[in-house]
């Protein structure tokens, strides 16, 4: 079953300085599951019923075919890899020719069938809570200050973690310190490192 191509993702493909026929073939393989396409973060991203299976991502080197539940798949052909070195959820296919998808399309197919079934299934990532330390700078401030405290534990995890990880990842304490208070007003305003 087919599923109509939403114009939308038509022009960006059109648009598309490099990867158009891969994106195409992606495009074809996840309609041909029964998925709905929609322009959403920019770019084509593929759902079940309202829940996110999978999404088109055109780089300089290569186009990746990213599955938001990644990790809850099989993986039989080890395909997937994480996108980022700190991804604890999503995996992706990444594809550098047309090729390389026509080799995939039946794994392809198979995936998505299986990330549909996680959806069916309501299963989700069990994550632990900020598994990465509280940088000292931050924890001062929040020691410091009970609205930021307050602020800062009512973000989401991913939101908390997303601070935790650019706080940490600088090498001098001062630069930790500095990064610190550049984002409380975003921390106190609800927002993620992330958000506009």
């Amino acid at each position: 079953m087919i599923h109509s191509m939403n114009p939308d993702v038509d022009k960006f493909i059109e648009r598309a300085s490099k990867w158009q026929d891969v994106m195409a073939q992606l495009r074809k393989i996840s309609l041909d599951c029964g998925l709905t396409e929609r322009i959403k973060w920019g770019k084509p991203c593929y759902s079940f019923k309202g829940s996110n299976i999978a999404i088109i991502q055109p780089f300089k080197a290569s186009c990746a075919f990213m599955f938001f539940k990644g990790t809850l798949l099989n993986d039989a052909e080890n395909i997937l890899e994480p996108p980022g070195k700190n991804s604890r959820v999503a995996r992706r296919a990444v594809f550098t020719d047309a090729q390389e998808v026509t080799e995939a399309h039946s794994t392809l197919k198979a995936y998505i069938y299986e990330a549909i079934e996680v959806e069916k299934a309501g299963l989700e990532v069990k994550l632990e809570k900020n598994p990465e330390p509280v940088p000292e700078e931050l924890q001062v401030k929040l020691d410091e200050n009970p609205k930021l405290k307050a602020a800062f534990e009512a973000l989401t995890p991913g939101r908390q973690r997303g601070y935790i990880l650019y706080f940490s990842d600088a090498k001098q304490s001062k630069t930790r310190e500095r990064r610190v208070e550049k984002y409380i007003p975003k921390i106190l305003d609800g927002k993620g490192f992330h958000d506009r």
